[in-house]
């Protein structure tokens, strides 16, 4: 008789076979026997831990935005070296950035993302420790400015294509692209 594994053994797994395969498909193009089977078990177990495909997508989204947070520390008072970080971090998790953007095209002209409330909260962390940083108070310029360093950092890995065109041979230097980045924040904030 084979050993059972453990129920949270059989989610971790799902879920990691299911960040591979909506990263590379997207919701309406993912599959849940393929996302079984890299997980190694029956598709039934998807709907039983789940319930749907689209539920197993919001809760690899919700963990997948879960270990970025809990890497990459709040901005605080030095938004340089955050927006370097977060840059570093989509690099390494370019499947992040991809289901991002599957994201924003299956859930397009929907007011609310399923789970929105927590994340609503944790970007309001963020801008008030950019906004303790920098000596303010919080305010919608604050999110604004954290909106567009978190996009300044995200944009190389949603659009590799377009850098390949702009750069060339430069695509992969990530150190100058690390040091460009620092130096566009550092004029922009100061």
């Amino acid at each position: 008789m084979a050993p059972k594994v453990s129920t949270s053994a059989t989610r971790a797994a799902l879920l990691e076979a299911a960040r591979e395969e909506f990263a590379a498909y997207g919701i309406a193009g993912a599959r849940v026997d393929r996302i079984a089977e890299r997980a190694g078990v029956n598709k039934e177990r998807i709907y039983g831990h789940f319930g749907s495909k689209e539920k197993l997508f919001d809760a690899v989204i919700t963990t997948a935005l879960d270990d970025l947070t809990s890497q990459i520390a709040l901005p605080g008072a030095d938004p340089v070296d955050y927006v370097v970080r977060l840059s570093d971090y989509y690099r390494e998790h370019p499947d992040l950035a991809r289901l991002l953007m599957w994201e924003a095209l299956n859930y397009r002209g929907q007011d609310l993302l399923p789970g929105q409330e927590a994340r609503v909260e944790r970007c309001a962390r963020k801008r008030d420790s950019l906004a303790e940083g920098r000596g303010e108070q919080p305010s919608a310029d604050t999110a604004r400015t954290l909106f567009l360093l978190t996009g300044l950092a995200l944009f190389p890995a949603m659009m590799p294509q377009l850098a390949r065109i702009m750069l060339g041979p430069d695509t992969d230097d990530h150190a100058a692209m690390r040091t460009q980045v620092a130096a566009f924040v550092r004029a922009a904030l100061a």
